[in-house]
């Protein structure tokens, strides 16, 4: 027995692609209402001003398109992201003891940044996902990198603790 005509194969590829062509994918998935999102400047109650700055630059760069809507401002938008960011922390979790004359030595650095984070649907008036410890880490090398290394890490791993926490959510 032989199988099908090379001529009915192509056809039902065909046929089948495009049916797949009519399914839309939409990123994050996120309710059928919500289809704009916007980023409100983040709050910064730490003395580190400089991380409001790249926070933002972040979640205006990456939020949107990991959850499959379209940026707007917040006057226009179905959903809005604050942030607040509560606490700033360098502290050294690898170090090497000294013994005797012999100091401390710091091996590795860890940044440490927590957030309080809404998304609040504006069309229901609601909050749709929020965290109010938001934790993220950044490691440097002590020797060979700098803090700003260690808070690059820290600042994409919260954005990232978002993008996670809002898909949770449906």
């Amino acid at each position: 027995m032989t199988g099908p005509p090379a001529r009915v194969v192509r056809v039902l590829t065909l046929a089948l692609l495009c049916v797949g062509c009519m399914y839309q994918f939409r990123g994050g998935n996120f309710p059928e209402h919500i289809r704009t999102l916007a980023v409100d400047p983040v709050e910064n109650e730490t003395a580190r001003l400089e991380v409001t700055g790249e926070l933002n630059e972040q979640l205006f760069r990456v939020l949107a398109p990991s959850l499959g809507v379209r940026a707007a401002s917040s006057d226009e938008a179905d959903a809005v992201v604050r942030v607040k960011i509560v606490r700033y922390e360098v502290n050294a979790p690898n170090y090497r003891t000294g013994d005797g004359d012999q100091r401390a030595e710091v091996l590795q650095r860890q940044v440490t940044i927590t957030a309080q984070v809404q998304i609040v649907d504006q069309v229901n008036n609601e909050i749709y996902w929020g965290a109010p410890t938001l934790r993220a880490e950044g490691q440097f090398l002590e020797a060979t990198e700098t803090e700003e290394a260690g808070r690059a890490e820290a600042i994409r791993t919260l954005v990232q603790g978002i993008v996670d926490g809002a898909q949770s959510n449906w």
